[in-house]
């Protein structure tokens, strides 16, 4: 136990006396939280451009523009024709363009099929599904209320005329994420990758720093498992407190709702933490320069994040990637993260993770204690 508080000991001054390292373990964690969640901040998107090209110059074509451009989502401009739509989507000056045909009035008071045309710049994800998605519902609402007309003017009571207009209502409740916003979405999942990265590119730099050094007594110090939990406790404490910075500060500050149980998310994130040191230490054992173990690191935050399942779902991943995917400690736990943070689970809802996150501790742990006990051989021959 001894030699263990003095290799924490050790650690402390070794991070304290690198610029570098107090840089990355303190101040990153941080600002980047501050930095990236605040692109984020305002979570949903508003006033996105729509052209409208009005060829119909009727109440019910003027009706949708104004129902369009009276929403949240949506900032339409009238364009003079088809022409003059394209250009301007083409130039991006807007994200897409709503045709309505000429004569639509008269064909829906007919009660003949009208088409109202949508062409929305796809390339952009965000737009071209907001745009549609609010399209759709003033459509649907206009048309049942001119059915609804149509109807009560055959001598049939109101409620009666609602009933055959809209025979089928959808109750659409979104559970967790209200607004359906990609950014509150986004934001859990942020904070939790940059935790993760900080941590890593820190560790794998402070080894490189390590092995420039031939480890400067640090042998002499303990055995392998008492280096492993010397640096362990060292950076599980610091990470925890992080953490818990980032749940109560930038949650609050980024309006993102703790739905589940903190002491739940505590023991999660500690388990994960854990998981990662041993990780981290691993793969910094195998670099001899600093600057090669953090640039290699810095490169790796956005395949990792794609490769975890929260952008895309895990099961839509190939499987070799699955396979890879289930290598990081990261996967689990931002499976079991989002179901306590957003969903409100616990830990009997996340047992599996919980267990894979253990696993991995595990794991990571003989590794490095391999690694560690071969290079030790090697540079005291």
């Amino acid at each position: 136990m001894k030699s263990v508080i003095n290799i924490l000991k050790r650690e402390i001054r070794f991070v304290s006396a690198q610029k570098a390292l107090v840089l990355i373990f303190l101040i990153a964690p941080i600002a980047y939280a501050f930095m990236y969640g605040s692109i984020y901040a305002n979570k949903l998107e508003e006033k996105v451009k729509i052209a409208v090209v009005d060829m119909d110059g009727s109440e019910l074509s003027r009706m949708i523009a104004t129902q369009l451009n009276a929403t949240q989502m949506a900032d339409a401009v009238y364009a003079s024709d088809l022409n003059d739509a394209e250009q301007q989507l083409y130039h991006g000056a807007v994200q897409g363009y709503l045709f309505l045909e000429k004569g639509l009035q008269e064909k829906v008071l007919g009660l003949q099929k009208a088409t109202v045309t949508l062409a929305v710049n796809a390339s952009r994800f965000l737009p071209s599904s907001d745009l549609t998605a609010t399209l759709s519902k003033i459509s649907l609402t206009l048309g049942a209320g001119i059915r609804m007309k149509y109807i009560s003017k055959q001598g049939t009571g109101n409620e009666a005329a609602l009933q055959q207009a809209n025979p089928l209502s959808l109750d659409y409740r979104p559970l967790y994420n209200e607004t359906s916003s990609y950014g509150a979405f986004l934001l859990p999942g942020l904070l939790a990758i940059i935790l993760q990265q900080t941590l890593l590119i820190g560790l794998v730099a402070g080894m490189g720093i390590e092995r420039e050094q031939r480890f400067s007594g640090l042998f002499r110090m303990g055995n392998s498992s008492a280096v492993l939990l010397g640096k362990g406790i060292f950076y599980l404490v610091i990470f925890l407190i992080i953490g818990l910075f980032f749940v109560t500060i930038n949650f609050t500050v980024l309006r993102v709702p703790m739905r589940g149980s903190g002491f739940s998310l505590l023991l999660l994130s500690a388990v994960f933490i854990a998981a990662l040191i041993p990780m981290g230490l691993f793969i910094g054992s195998f670099f001899r320069s600093p600057l090669m173990g953090m640039q290699v690191m810095a490169f790796s935050s956005y395949p990792i994040f794609l490769i975890t399942g929260y952008s895309m779902p895990y099961h839509s991943l190939p499987r070799t990637v699955q396979w890879l995917s289930a290598l990081l400690p990261t996967t689990p736990f931002l499976k079991s993260y989002q179901s306590v943070v957003q969903a409100g689970g616990n830990l009997l809802d996340n047992k599996e993770p919980l267990l894979h996150l253990l696993l991995l501790w595990a794991i990571y742990c003989f590794l490095f204690l391999w690694r560690f006990s071969y290079v030790r051989k090697r540079i005291e021959r």
